[in-house]
């Protein structure tokens, strides 16, 4: 199935998570979470993004994001490739970290009580998982936002909590972060009673949060997102096949010379003349044209004439060893220096 493209507008709001390759961790311990912190710090001063929660777990997060400059994609492209690479370096790994590509619930920032709700739950994850029990105390669960909601501690610049106590009717105040504790204690008993998994799995799935009108609207963006994602690929295409063209024309030119032959000549050269055989055989496997170009521009004859080819004998491999010599001084060569 083709990849959907994303909604992106000025403005957005997401909810956003990912796990790791194979459900594996991506945070080994407290210095990989804090230097994920510090990474998505780092993606916010870049991008503009507001924070407004977050929860990192042993092999997945959380994160509920503003994106006042519609940048959702370029920001994403650039957070998880850099934090990829600073644990594959830390730990001397190689490879995939996350499992896929990263979910966006795009979020309806109008419509009163998204955020609450999905504060709570990303808040609530280390309930969930039993690594906060009821006699223990939520706050000292240090890779989450609700201690920044709770207790006036010093907050990064990109971390925004007034959007969420706002919809609760909260001051950031000591009364108020008091009233958001009493309240989130209250919660984590519902949560452990089992009595949110039908929102929760709202919450989890799907790809908006909002009601009919801005659910039309965003099937609308996406309407319009795929478009441009397919535009893109054809393009991108476009100059791929453009490039190998260009890469497969300057083969043929170095052979044709290597050769001692003309492009006229090559072309009424029998099907099966070694050196010809020898030219199509080098633009195949040092470039990706289509073997009906090759075939084309060789008067091959049929395009399975190119597959054909690919049959050495004794005589076509000594033509294409000497050929695969002139590439190396005159083409390789060149580009290397």
């Amino acid at each position: 199935m083709a990849r959907k493209g994303r909604v992106q507008f000025a403005g957005a709001v997401y909810h956003l998570l990912d796990r790791g390759d194979r459900r594996e961790a991506i945070f080994r311990d407290g210095a990989d979470q804090a230097r994920f912190l510090a990474t998505l710090g780092e993606a916010c001063a870049r991008t503009g993004w507001r924070v407004h929660a977050f929860v990192l777990m042993s092999n997945h997060y959380h994160l509920l994001v503003e994106t006042p400059q519609g940048n959702l994609v370029a920001g994403m492209r650039w957070f998880q490739t850099t934090w990829t690479a600073r644990f594959n370096r830390r730990h001397r790994l190689c490879g995939h970290l996350f499992q896929g590509r990263y979910k966006a619930i795009i979020v309806d920032s109008e419509d009163g009580g998204y955020f609450a709700r999905l504060s709570d739950y990303i808040h609530l994850n280390p309930v969930r998982a039993g690594i906060v029990g009821l006699k223990q105390r939520l706050f000292d669960y240090h890779w989450s936002s609700y201690p920044l909601y709770a207790a006036r501690k010093e907050r990064p610049e990109w971390f925004e909590p007034k959007r969420v106590l706002g919809e609760l009717g909260l001051e950031d105040s000591v009364a108020g972060r008091r009233r958001y504790a009493e309240r989130m204690r209250q919660r984590a008993v519902e949560e452990r009673a089992g009595k949110n998994q039908g929102q929760n799995e709202v919450l989890r799935r799907g790809w908006c949060l909002g009601g009919a009108s801005f659910r039309e609207q965003m099937l609308s963006l996406l309407e319009r997102a795929d478009e441009r994602l397919s535009q893109r690929k054809e393009i991108d295409a476009a100059i791929q096949r453009s490039h190998d063209e260009q890469e497969a024309q300057l083969l043929l030119r170095v052979g044709v010379e290597h050769f001692g032959l003309t492009e006229e000549l090559l072309r009424v050269l029998k099907k099966n003349d070694p050196r010809k055989l020898a030219i199509a055989r080098v633009v195949r496997r040092h470039t990706a044209v289509a073997n009906g170009w090759i075939a084309r521009e060789l008067g091959l004859g049929h395009v399975s004439a190119v597959s054909r080819c690919l049959k050495a004998s004794a005589t076509l491999e000594r033509a294409e060893a000497t050929l695969s010599l002139a590439i190396d001084e005159r083409v390789l060569g060149r580009k290397e220096g």
